[in-house]
């Protein structure tokens, strides 16, 4: 998928149609079908065929290079560990992509409210205490922040969330913050393409319990699951991985709580925050 929107990117920063490149890498303009495949990623492109690409688009020796590497390495895993920071940006970017196209999102968050449902300012803080360069900050927030398009967007993603109860008792920011979060929360709950539901510490033993996960599925490219690691991240793409982590989120929404409990649950918690603030 990564490699797919570079090529798409390149073609159309060029203003070139599919058909006008299937004929400049020497194939009929009926073959653009599998060009629009290879830049969704439902096919992978052989090297040979993005070479012929990066000469016919004049592409940059730097980009260039990145294709290639991209194209030398599709298909051949069904995981991508991302640990340069070349790899990290081009995984964020195919994490970008899979969010533009995802009909469902399923995150199992057993510690950390998802990005995607924290407030500016819960945002702003979890960067500061992480050392983000201080003239970085404001760029990352906004980049944050606009990525609530894949729920808020004119056809919006399916958002299914499973948090684990500290997920809503870590207090970033300082109670303030931490309560207008958990309004914030609250609110987003209630929109129809939205589901949250709390695991709450009696719960025993969960598959929340094991770690955090985001699942991408899309009905126009293969399903993904993302994971966040210390250095660096890792995403699965194989069948067996997606399977497996599937069931694990059915497991963990069996333990969660119901929509109304977990509400409950959140404005509890803000009243012991304002309570033992005053």
């Amino acid at each position: 998928m990564n490699l797919g929107e570079a090529l798409k990117g390149e073609r159309e920063a060029r203003g070139i149609s599919l058909r006008k490149l299937a004929v400049l890498i020497g194939r009929k303009e009926s073959d653009s079908g599998l060009i629009s495949r290879w830049e969704t990623g439902e096919r992978n492109p052989k090297p040979e065929d993005v070479a012929a690409i990066v000469e016919a688009l004049d592409i940059g020796d730097d980009v260039a290079v990145e294709l290639m590497a991209l194209a030398t390495n599709a298909g051949q895993s069904g995981r991508w560990h991302a640990v340069t920071v070349a790899e990290r940006r081009q995984q964020m970017n195919a994490l970008l992509a899979a969010e533009r196209t995802a009909t469902t999102v399923t995150h199992l968050a057993p510690l950390l409210i998802p990005g995607v449902l924290q407030t500016s300012a819960v945002i702003r803080a979890i960067m500061v205490d992480a050392d983000v360069p201080l003239d970085e900050i404001d760029e990352r927030v906004a980049i944050r922040i606009g990525r609530r398009d894949l729920i808020t967007r004119k056809s919006p993603a399916k958002l299914d969330v499973v948090l684990g109860e500290a997920a809503i008792r870590h207090a970033i920011g300082g109670a303030e913050v931490w309560a207008e979060q958990l309004t914030y929360l609250a609110e987003m709950i209630e929109l129809p393409n939205v589901q949250v539901r709390i695991i709450p510490f009696d719960a025993g033993w969960t598959p929340v319990l094991t770690g955090s996960f985001i699942l991408f599925d899309s009905d126009q490219a293969p399903s993904i699951i993302s994971l966040e690691l210390h250095r660096g991240g890792l995403m699965l793409y194989a069948e067996e991985d997606i399977a497996a982590h599937r069931q694990k989120a059915e497991a963990a929404r069996s333990k969660a709580m119901s929509k109304e409990k977990s509400l409950e649950l959140i404005a509890k918690v803000k009243g012991e925050l304002l309570e033992a603030k005053k």
